[in-house]
Parts: C-alpha cells; sequence; structure tokens
C-alpha cells in the first residue's frame, strides 16, 4: 500500500453538495484537508477490501496448512502449551 502523508497535491475539480458546502464553509472547516483525509481513508478501505477477495483463495489455503502442519515456532514455544503450569499467576 502506497504512503500519502507527504505526497504533493494537485488541483482537482469537483462538484459537492451545496447545502454541506455551504455548512462546511460556515463552521470554517478546511475543505480541501477534509475532502483529502477522507479519501486517503477510503481508498485505503477499498484497497484492502480488494486485497482480501484477491487473496482469499491463498489466505484460506495457508491457513488450511497451518492447521495441519502447525508453525515452525511451536515446538519452541513454552506459554500456551497444554501441559504448561499456569497456577503460577
Amino acid at each position: 500500500m502506497r504512503r500519502f502523508a507527504n505526497a504533493p497535491k494537485r488541483a482537482v475539480n469537483f462538484s459537492l453538495n451545496s447545502a454541506v458546502l455551504d455548512l462546511a464553509k460556515e463552521l470554517q472547516l478546511n475543505i480541501s484537508q477534509t475532502v483529502d483525509r477522507l479519501l486517503a481513508v477510503e481508498v485505503e478501505r477499498v484497497y484492502w477490501e480488494r486485497w482480501r477477495i484477491e487473496n482469499a483463495h491463498a489466505l484460506e489455503h495457508y491457513n488450511a496448512r497451518i492447521e495441519k502442519e502447525g508453525l515452525f515456532s511451536d515446538r519452541h514455544r513454552t506459554f500456551m502449551r497444554p501441559d504448561a503450569d499456569q497456577s503460577t499467576a
């Protein structure tokens, strides 16, 4: 996912609901900054939603393999073992 923080600004033209725009100006909101922030949030949400859809098969395959074979670190892990003494809290 690309980072947006230091990207240069670019002028664009678009239409907004006039009543919302009037109230935003009355409230002294920075329209450009607000739209920029909200658009970045929506772009990130859609990006990851599409990523999950496009990679669903690979994730299912990976999870099935881990369920079957376990994790490499399972044999080295000392916490959360069924035989571990958990009464020392």
